[in-house]
């Protein structure tokens, strides 16, 4: 499964630019930058998402399925990644792990509503 693979992709390219520069963006005692943070995830997965959706030529409800396994692998490791934040992440404090969770699970959800509006947006029938 092709989704699957660029979902991997996009979490592994994600985690070595949080291992190699998190320290420089991901500021948590900012909230203008927390902020940021949290804002320039929708346009960015959101175009992610239909982009994947459009390429693959997906239909109706295959869209919410892409949305769901673009999102999987990412989930399934970033359980433990956030568990042993600090061994996977020593260029930050500790104390973002939590901030960090919160950030990933809003990352994720931008892209199941993503998918969902798009999915259900091609399966809706227009009224004739």
């Amino acid at each position: 499964m092709p989704v699957l693979g660029i979902g991997f992709l996009i979490w592994l390219l994600a985690t070595i630019a949080f291992r190699v520069a998190g320290q420089y963006f991901f500021i948590t005692d900012s909230a203008v930058v927390l902020s940021i943070l949290y804002i320039i995830v929708v346009p960015v997965l959101g175009l992610v998402t239909v982009f994947t959706c459009r390429k693959l030529r997906l239909t109706g409800l295959e869209n919410v399925v892409a949305g769901v396994l673009l999102v999987l692998p990412g989930m399934l490791i970033d359980t433990f990644v956030i568990q042993f934040f600090g061994d996977i992440f020593p260029n930050m404090p500790a104390s973002n792990a939590a901030t960090f969770g919160s950030w990933l699970m809003w990352a994720y959800t931008i892209v199941l509503i993503t998918s969902i509006i798009i999915g259900l947006g091609r399966t809706a029938k227009p009224n004739r």
